[in-house]
């Protein structure tokens, strides 16, 4: 399906003018409505507004003089009109659905803006894969903006991913049509010590007028992060706590608080503007990571909003920060994020500001979702050979691969652990006294072994540890090749056999998740698209999900969103420790470590 832009405000500026003046009848008038007016942070009640050309024409009290006989009248009935809610940072492969798939999904919960950075399939398919989820994106009905992925690999020399991303093609893709930026710039280390590559990214990036997307995943607010605010990230969603939103914010930046399906950030941070009193207009909110499960049962941004608000935001400043604030850090601020002329007519009627149940949804001024069901198709791109058969193992595994050689002559050694912390992307970096069984290392009590299986060029590699936190027990083993971000295979399991079994059947379906206990396959979440994506419906991709949490609680795990904290094991640019097709790394120095440690 061939894209066809949408028209640009100077576009349609002649027809906008005459609907305002009464001149031309409007396409669509909402009536009676209470305008939620995110320039002014105002409630105006008995207001309408009037929609031509996918665009607003008109708001005010009255627009009876924009109405014609072929004019569709929506009666708003004194519920609340306010701009389509806006992501500012996320990944769609998170969701484990193509774009398309994933506009379908969120549409019903008023998500009609999104600046992704599929710095995930770029990992995996490079350049090509990017310009497919950009060409897919847009396609879509809502506006997708698509951040040029920035670090693939995020930390070179300690991963190794299908393809690298250049400044090259950084430049390149800054010429395309729905590209807003560069994607979260992951290498802090590489832009606090000036590296060539990442400088010349951000450089091509500022060059062409766009905005640099931040990651700077360190609690050091010191002369590096200086220094990294210096490089040209704008934005940084990587914080935790009240001081990392004020550090970031008083340094020109925009504090991006985060609710995804595993990150819980907006409460420890929206303080700043709660009870610190911080002009709210450079914090975002953003949702970074939500899985299929979250989506279909919780919400997106509509999700968000709410939990802000519960956390004590004033609704009207927590409406802003997923709309105007969004717009305005993109340089999109007379393109969307508000309900006044000329902008895209992206438009929510909600009932209550708190609760924000979403009622009708208007995307570039057509209907696109009623009461939560969408109304309007979302196109696929017809995905190539190429993006479907990505999992190359290069021999069949067996339970010999997962094995951890002992030293020579010890009954017991130390071993550096990988330590999941609940709800959160950092690890810990712990120890763990291990037993040695015939030879072999064996995990003990809740430490378990975790191994990364390359899958890009079929070395066969398998780099193996240990990792504490899941609460597994019994014989078990789960596999997935959605594993952030070189997206190799990460599987953590109980039981050698049991992991290469998983590990086989990923490579027989083309990628995905799956869970085996003592032989047995108890769920299975087929991504035939890089291995991190399918093309299938939400609901049913959540079903699936759905089914495999229940697994893992069968296996002994009770983690919150225990999925998400698997998936980013092998994310060697957030602390502490991590696992990469290389071995460990200690993210805290950027260096790889060893796996065993004498006793002392």
């Amino acid at each position: 399906m061939e894209h066809i832009p949408f028209p640009t405000w100077p576009d349609v500026a002649p027809r906008l003018i005459a609907v305002a003046a009464g001149r031309e009848a409007a396409d669509m008038v909402i009536r009676g409505g209470v305008w939620v007016n995110v320039h002014s942070r105002e409630l105006l009640p008995d207001h309408s507004v009037a929609i031509a050309a996918g665009r607003i024409a008109f708001v005010g009290p009255d627009a009876g003089h924009c109405i014609g006989p072929d004019t569709q009248i929506i009666e708003a009935q004194g519920r609340y009109i306010l701009p389509g809610l806006c992501d500012a940072h996320m990944h769609i492969e998170s969701g484990m659905l193509t774009p398309a798939e994933f506009a379908r999904a969120v549409i019903p919960h008023g998500t009609t803006s999104m600046f992704t950075d599929p710095h995930e399939i770029a990992n995996v398919l490079g350049l090509e894969g990017v310009r497919m989820m950009h060409d897919e994106a847009m396609m879509q009905p809502v506006n997708i903006f698509t951040q040029m992925p920035s670090c693939a690999p995020s930390a070179p020399g300690l991963e190794t991913t299908g393809y690298e991303i250049s400044p090259e093609d950084v430049a390149e893709a800054m010429s395309w049509p729905g590209i807003i930026g560069l994607g979260e710039m992951m290498n802090f280390p590489g832009v606090i010590h000036g590296d060539p590559k990442m400088l010349a990214e951000i450089a091509a990036t500022q060059r062409a007028g766009k905005t640099v997307g931040g990651h700077y995943a360190s609690p050091d607010l010191g002369p590096d992060f200086a220094a990294y605010v210096a490089g040209g990230p704008a934005d940084d969603h990587e914080g935790t706590c009240e001081a990392d939103a004020i550090a970031r914010v008083r340094q020109g930046m925009r504090s991006m608080m985060r609710l995804g399906s595993a990150w819980y950030d907006v409460e420890n941070q929206i303080t700043a503007i709660t009870e610190k009193g911080l002009d709210p207009r450079n914090f975002v909110l953003c949702t970074d990571d939500c899985h299929s499960g979250t989506l279909v049962n919780d919400g997106h941004m509509n999700r968000v909003v709410r939990h802000a608000i519960a956390c004590g935001c004033d609704p009207l400043i927590a409406l802003q920060m997923a709309t105007i604030n969004t717009a305005t850090h993109f340089g999109l601020e007379r393109e969307i994020g508000s309900v006044t002329p000329g902008r895209r007519a992206d438009i929510i009627l909600s009932s209550d500001l708190s609760g924000l149940p979403i009622e009708t949804v208007i995307a570039r001024g057509q209907i696109v979702a009623e009461n939560g069901a969408i109304t309007v198709d979302c196109p696929h791109l017809d995905w190539p050979d190429q993006a479907r058969n990505t999992v190359h193992l290069g021999h069949k595994l067996t339970s010999e691969d997962f094995e951890v050689q002992a030293p020579a002559g010890a009954n017991r050694v130390q071993a550096n652990v990988i330590g999941v912390v609940e709800n959160q992307a950092p690890t810990k970096a712990l120890k763990a006294e291990l037993p040695i069984i015939g030879g072999l290392v064996e995990g003990e009590g809740d430490v378990c072994q975790i191994s990364l299986v390359e899958r890009h060029r079929a070395t066969g590699g398998v780099a193996n540890a240990f990792v504490s936190g899941f609460g597994y027990q019994g014989r078990m083993a789960m596999a997935s090749t959605v594993a952030h971000d070189s997206h190799h295979m990460i599987v953590v399991g109980t039981d050698r056999e049991q992991m290469a079994l998983a590990a086989n059947r990923l490579a027989e379906v083309g990628g995905g998740i799956t869970l085996f206990q003592d032989g047995q396959e108890l769920a299975l979440v087929e991504l035939p698209i890089a291995g991190l994506m399918s093309d299938n419906p939400a609901a049913d991709v959540a079903a699936k999900a759905e089914n495999l949490v229940k697994a893992m609680e069968a296996c002994g795990c009770q983690l919150n969103n225990a999925y998400m904290q698997h998936s980013l094991l092998a994310l060697v640019v957030i602390p502490e420790l991590r696992i990469s097709d290389l071995g460990l790394v200690d993210v805290r120095t950027f260096k790889k470590i060893d796996l065993l440690e004498p006793l002392a």
